[in-house]
């Protein structure tokens, strides 16, 4: 079939064609920016968090209500954790700065040559006088974890220590040191004269950051061995259970607590599982909303596919009977018509492969989102061909099926 009888019937009548192409073109850039978009905050909020089961461990945050001293808080933060311990399903509990997507931490800068002016990376500090690998369940995978010498009780209001030995995860050693082992190497803690150095003694798998941001800032965490009193900000611990006695172990943990305290004490209990929840709520409503969007788009593309070819079939009754009565096949009728949604589609096909590249040139320079791959303009502008194909197919099958004797009757 030759294109050009097709595209002068086009040209005759630009109107329609020029609409259902445009459709296309938006559809095609709006979606491909979306599936894109769902997939980036689909991989966020599946990344591990490095804990060996998130569903078995929860927080506990205890402030009494008294003026103890920060000898009085040390002794306190030892009782209490040992109280935890001693809870039945209780693997391991201990005393930490922060846990992982609670979306409260501190982050700090390091360096690994203390005459830079700007950070190398920034860091996800988490502070525990206690080993955060068996708390947490950690992968070791370089080096060792910290001695018990290596623990020590820092004053935070007198002191102000830099741990000699740190532990780091894998991607931070990674950025730092790419292809070379991190252990035995530096980093300092602040840049210029204030930094601090602190070997590497080991190399957890992963643990993500406290706030678990969206870049590749969310893996870097740093374990410093320091058992922190004296804030006055109250203790956060950390406790991981048998697999299934969570929820158990909360209540128990909760009442042996409040059982060992002579003075009343505000407790907030949480799970990693909410924290997870709650740190990608926005994430999955984004998520879900594109969905929906993207699926009205295809659904309204469709429906307007459909609206013109039948207009155009309605309006070219007389001309099908006419050519059917002068020889042509059913065959030919459909190919006509597909052929010529086909043109049209191809239009906004391209339009939309042009446009997607802009709206998402758009989206790095204003959000510092992640260029679209081409993979996704290529397999969109597929389905969009299929999508036009298989929406006229119907109306152009009824265009075939009309009898020459009924279309041209009153010609």
């Amino acid at each position: 079939m030759e294109f050009r009888p097709i595209l002068s019937a086009l040209l005759r009548n630009k109107t329609g064609p020029l609409l259902v192409a445009l459709q296309v073109a938006l559809s095609l850039a709006i979606l491909a920016n979306a599936v894109h978009i769902v997939n980036e905050r689909r991989a966020v909020m599946s990344r591990p968090s490095g804990l060996a089961d998130e569903h078995a461990v929860f927080h506990i945050a205890v402030r009494t209500l008294s003026n103890a001293t920060p000898e009085q808080q040390l002794a306190d933060i030892r009782r209490q954790t040992e109280v935890l311990r001693a809870v039945p399903g209780v693997v391991a509990a201990a005393q930490v700065s922060q846990v992982p997507m609670s979306r409260s931490g501190s982050n700090t800068s390091i360096v690994l040559d203390p005459r830079q002016e700007r950070s190398s990376t920034d860091i996800s500090t988490y502070v525990s006088g206690d080993s955060l690998i068996k708390t947490f369940g950690l992968t070791l995978v370089e080096g060792r974890d910290f001695q018990p010498q290596e623990l020590v009780d820092v004053n935070e209001r007198t002191e102000d220590v830099y741990p000699p030995g740190v532990i780091i995860t894998k991607p931070t050693a990674d950025k730092l040191w790419p292809g070379t082992s991190a252990i035995g190497k530096t980093i300092y803690f602040g840049v210029g004269a204030d930094a601090h150095p602190a070997r590497i003694i080991g190399v957890v798998e992963n643990l993500i950051s406290a706030h678990a941001e969206t870049r590749e800032r969310g893996m870097h965490s740093v374990l410093i061995p320091q058992r922190q009193y004296g804030g006055g900000r109250g203790t956060l611990y950390a406790v991981r259970t048998e697999q299934g006695q969570r929820d158990r172990v909360m209540k128990e943990a909760e009442a042996a607590l409040r059982k060992s305290s002579a003075t009343p004490m505000i407790m907030e209990l949480g799970t990693t599982d909410d924290d997870r929840k709650n740190r990608y709520r926005g994430d999955a409503a984004l998520q879900w909303m594109l969905i929906t969007v993207s699926a009205l788009l295809v659904l309204i593309t469709c429906s307007g596919i459909v609206g013109m070819a039948s207009l155009w079939v309605t309006q070219r009754r007389k001309q099908i009977g006419v050519r059917r009565a002068l020889g042509a096949k059913k065959t030919d009728i459909l190919r006509y018509f597909i052929t010529e949604n086909f043109m049209i589609t191809s239009a906004g096909v391209f339009g939309g492969v042009a446009l997607g590249l802009a709206l998402n040139q758009l989206l790095v320079s204003k959000l510092e989102m992640a260029r679209l791959p081409a993979g996704y303009l290529v397999f969109g502008a597929l389905g969009f061909w299929l999508l036009g194909v298989a929406a006229a197919y119907g109306p152009a099958w009824r265009a075939a099926s009309i009898s020459p004797a009924t279309a041209t009757r009153s010609v």
